[in-house]
């Protein structure tokens, strides 16, 4: 086979139909862009429930003063002494269980001023409606269930906590958003298959009569093929290009520069370069696998004379 031809009739197809192979880059490169970003954010939340389960705490808030009028389980009074290292001593048996910290009061009062002094309310709380809380670092958090079974009917106790609840919400929202990007990219990459099949069918019926004098002078199939194939792919594979290029400033401007949620929410732990490095093989190989099938499949029907 001589390539000299194949690329002249790759050129040829090009331009024939400029306007439907412009439609398929720019299809092909948004489905691919949906799908390499949700390809990030699943690695994102990946990421950040590693970083922060290893840091949350289960947290044991003990009865104080002011609970018994409005908690039914501190209806005998806020904890006493011996109920406190009854609870520490406890915790400390538990196998599960890497460190315990005994938050007093008047620190849980000072860490509240800190995070909402600003605020109208902070303004009339005082440390004695603080509940102190014992703050439980477990080795596998996974086993709150263990520690909340232990220790949440007991006198003195007034609520076990799973902090992993707290960001639980953002990671469904966040796990909500990648399901939504899926769902647009599986719509995009079937108009995508769409139009690259519908233009092979129109290149192929436009070169109809070459094709038909190829086959009298004994060209196989695959001879005959190889220039529409190669085109879907020259197509495709622009179209991943554009669509790792629009990671890589997607990556630039919403976590480096421009939105700089880098700076913004520095107690995140972003993905890297090298995340959105790694994902780029992947999509530029089905920007050029995916667009060559479909032109293989459609031409079996096409491309019949």
């Amino acid at each position: 086979m001589r390539a000299q031809f194949v690329l002249s009739e790759i050129g040829v197809g090009l331009r024939r139909n400029l306007t439907m192979t412009f439609a398929v880059i720019v299809s092909v490169a948004l489905s691919l862009a949906l799908f390499g970003g949700a390809l990030l954010m699943r690695e994102q939340v990946s990421t950040m429930k590693d970083y922060w389960y290893d840091k949350v705490n289960v947290s044991i808030f003990l009865c104080n003063k002011s609970d018994g009028a409005t908690s039914a389980k501190c209806a005998k009074g806020a904890v006493t002494a011996q109920q406190k290292e009854q609870i520490e001593a406890d915790l400390k048996k538990m196998d599960i269980v890497e460190t315990v910290h005994h938050e007093t009061a008047d620190e849980a009062y000072k860490h509240y001023k800190e995070q909402y002094g600003d605020t109208a309310i902070a303004s009339v709380v005082t440390p004695d409606q603080m509940q102190e809380s014992f703050r439980v670092k477990l080795k596998d958090p996974e086993k709150y269930k263990v520690v909340a079974t232990a220790f949440a009917g007991r006198d003195g106790v007034e609520s076990v906590q799973d902090q992993r609840n707290i960001l639980q919400n953002l990671f469904d929202l966040m796990n909500g958003m990648n399901i939504a990007a899926l769902g647009i990219m599986g719509l995009m990459l079937v108009i995508a298959l769409m139009l690259i099949v519908n233009t092979v069918r129109v290149s192929a019926f436009s070169r109809r009569r070459e094709t038909g004098i190829m086959r009298l002078v004994g060209a196989t199939n695959f001879y005959i093929q190889m220039p529409f194939i190669m085109e879907a792919a020259f197509a495709g594979l622009l179209g991943g290009a554009v669509a790792c290029v629009m990671l890589l400033v997607g990556r630039y401007f919403l976590i480096d520069h421009g939105i700089a949620l880098a700076d913004k929410m520095q107690l995140v732990n972003f993905i890297g370069w090298d995340a959105v490095f790694a994902k780029l093989p992947l999509v530029l190989a089905i920007g050029l696998l995916m667009p060559a099938l479909a032109a293989f499949i459609a031409l079996r029907k096409y491309l019949k004379v």
